[in-house]
């Protein structure tokens, strides 16, 4: 091995020192150093298969992280090698958040053991540090020498409290966001119990986007991890997406399914949100406040500050309650993870490798079903699935699911066992016009309220035309539902308002638009009262049927002065809570 690395050295222009690396030209110091990186790994490759421990080794020399850099190690770039977990590194990487001084992670060699010696008698701090062919590198010390750990960590906590790169935010309302949690250990143990199921995916997209990873401790703040969370404003799911901000970031919400709930693609959506904020603000902090108050928001309070000659960090800004706190409040979560001994809290095991797996399905499906074919319960069932907000999941709309990551092949095995059989006991019927519950119920052979509960329907309501409902599928119905039924199927309802039969007789000018537009009735509802199209007319004389609404019936905001024009619309802006 010596006189290899002596071979390799007299090549590269060293004839033992390694200060002469500094008087070569840099061409030809820059493939020196690269015929030391090879040497090291080469070495490491033969003497690891002559059997050897786990140590860290380094050539003697200065400590510019060059000439001395470790022979079994090679420096490692930002911006290309893989982390410890496997994804890119967050060092120094522009634009995603990560602090540019951040040291690189070390990679770990194997240990050098000689030959036939057995493996306890081989000590790194009493081999020699210089003279050899290799020296130690001790733990401590591996942080500095800029190489990364090939070993990734058991725990889940470890590998986030690894990728820590938001700058500290130091205030009053840290420390006692700190001992809020701190002195709440079953509030704690209840949301590291849900994040099990989803904190590894969290991990791993933000490890894959070269993003903070204390950003995967954010739904602690948003829902404490409940993907079924609702507020009052609207915003749903584990990262709290109000409906528009949602369908800006292309998450479904139809009669079947709302991905603000769903695990992967809302994920995807908040972490698009975050990176779009920081791009725009340049600051974590901002991003933040911006994705609780709104970027307008945060860009107002911005330019008020300027135009005042004020700060514009996040602490110097003017907002409002919620906002100052939210980042104080991932703060603390943070702090709390990075050292949780020093608040007395006791953290679960959450081991970093996945929770679940995804599943395609190709036929519709009930959820119950689902759980059965792959053995778990309904509950742990739509814990990882809490998009499906029916009894159904169709095949068209809902393309995988999720699944524990040894039951997708259980659900796999007990799905071919299936042998076709009929899945799914629900279908899809669409309302051919303006129809009350009781007679759609009556319609498709259902109960009223398990029709209302089954679709959501609020009481007193009317379903109108196009609306599509889940009813029961009959053993005659083969065919799974249509994908555009499926992906784009929705329920629209109105209230219920108490009305009178009016007969009248049509004069020679009567049409279905005429008396519809006299009496404030929709021309559809006037024509299937008659059994006429929309277009038709009236003889002189016939008799007209009109369901008239009564005065004092229904509810308050729905009720209209016969033969008047409802009042036109306010055109004042109205405002609106400024949240996801």
């Amino acid at each position: 091995m010596r006189s290899l690395l002596h071979l390799f050295t007299r090549k590269s222009g060293f004839p033992g020192d390694s200060s002469q690396a500094h008087r070569l030209p840099p061409n030809r110091a820059f493939k020196a150093r690269l015929r030391l990186h090879i040497l090291g790994w080469v070495s490491v490759s033969v003497l690891g298969l002559a059997g050897c421990a786990t140590s860290t080794f380094g050539v003697p020399g200065d400590s510019n992280g060059q000439l001395d850099a470790p022979v079994t190690s090679i420096p490692r770039p930002s911006d290309a090698a893989p982390s410890a977990s496997g994804a890119p590194s967050t060092s120094g990487a522009p634009g995603t958040g990560a602090s540019p001084s951040a040291a690189p992670r070390p990679i770990r060699a194997p240990a050098v053991r000689p030959s036939g010696a057995p493996q306890s008698a081989v000590n790194p701090g009493s081999l020699p540090s210089s003279g050899s062919e290799l020296s130690p590198i001790a733990a401590r010390l591996a942080a500095s020498q800029g190489v990364a750990q090939l070993i990734p960590p058991a725990e889940l906590w470890e590998r986030i409290r690894r990728g820590y790169a938001m700058p500290n935010l130091e205030s009053d309302l840290v420390k006692d966001r700190e001992q809020y949690y701190a002195t709440r250990p079953d509030y704690i143990a209840r949301m590291t119990e849900r994040s099990r199921k989803y904190l590894f995916h969290i991990v791993e997209e933000l490890e894959l986007r070269n993003m903070p990873t204390e950003l995967a401790l954010l739904p602690f703040i948003e829902s404490a991890f409940n993907p079924q969370a609702v507020s009052s404003a609207k915003a749903a799911g584990m990262w709290q997406f109000m409906p528009a901000t949602g369908r800006y970031f292309e998450l479904k919400q139809n009669a079947f399914r709302d991905d603000r709930r769903d695990v992967l693609a809302s994920t995807r959506a908040a972490l698009d949100y975050l990176q779009k904020l920081y791009g725009m603000f340049g600051d974590w902090h901002l991003a933040l406040a911006a994705y609780n108050w709104g970027e307008g928001s945060v860009g107002r309070a911005i330019a008020k500050n300027k135009r005042a000659g004020l700060g514009t960090s996040y602490l110097d800004l003017s907002m409002p309650a919620e906002t100052r706190q939210y980042v104080p409040k991932l703060q603390a979560v943070k702090n709390i993870v990075g050292g949780p001994e020093n608040y007395k809290v006791k953290l679960p095991l959450i081991e970093n490798h996945p929770f679940f797996q995804t599943v395609t399905i190709t036929r519709d499906v009930d959820v119950e079903v689902a759980a059965r074919l792959a053995e778990v319960s309904v509950e742990d069932f739509k814990a990882l699935n809490p998009s499906a907000s029916r009894p159904v999941l169709l095949a068209a709309g809902t393309q995988q699911i999720l699944l524990p990551w040894d039951q997708a092949t259980v659900f796999q095995k007990n799905l071919e066992n299936a042998n076709g059989r009929q899945l799914a006991s629900w279908t899809v019927w669409v309302a051919p016009s303006n129809l009350k519950t009781a007679e759609v119920a009556k319609r498709v052979g259902m109960d009223e309220g398990e029709l209302r509960g089954v679709n959501n329907i609020p009481p007193r309501s009317i379903i109108k035309a196009g609306s599509t409902l889940l009813v029961p599928r009959g053993q005659r119905i083969e065919a799974d539902v249509a994908s555009h039924i499926a992906e784009h199927g929705q329920i629209g309802t109105a209230p219920e308002v108490a009305t009178r039969t009016k007969v009248i007789k049509a004069t020679k000018t009567e049409t279905v638009a005429s008396l519809a537009k006299r009496y404030c009735l929709s021309v559809a509802s006037v024509a299937q009262w008659n059994n006429m199209t929309t277009q038709g007319s009236f003889s002189k004389g016939q008799q007209i049927t009109l369901m008239l609404p009564v005065k004092g019936g229904g509810s308050s905001k729905n009720k209209v002065a016969v033969g008047k024009r409802p009042p036109a619309k306010s055109t004042a802006p109205i405002r609106k809570k400024s949240r996801r």
